[in-house]
């Protein structure tokens, strides 16, 4: 749990999404810190970052882009938009398929 005062770190988040998307059985799961790519940005004031999820989940099959990422976000909703301002999300069915 985060609070004002000790913002949650990096890797702390990073757990947190690790946890939190393997509702939706992973094959494979990549989640990379960019929030160096938006140092100023209004977004990133009081320490919220900026994630890219790359997922790959048998669940996505049959689910068009949109739906693929609403299920990533029903997964951390109540993270956001503090402690993660931001997510860049690339699902996809399999780790071989190109990602959406």
């Amino acid at each position: 749990m985060t609070t004002a005062s000790a913002p949650a770190s990096a890797e702390d988040l990073r757990q947190q999404l690790q946890a939190r998307l393997q509702v939706l059985d992973p094959d494979t799961l990549d989640l990379i810190d960019e929030s160096h790519l938006h140092a100023g940005h209004a977004g990133a004031r009081g320490g919220a970052r900026h994630f890219r999820v790359r997922i790959a989940s048998k669940q996505f099959e049959g689910l068009g882009t949109l739906a693929r990422h609403r299920l990533v976000y029903d997964c951390v909703r109540d993270l956001m938009p503090h402690p993660i301002h931001a997510l860049a999300i690339e699902a996809s069915i399999s780790p071989n398929q190109g990602l959406s």
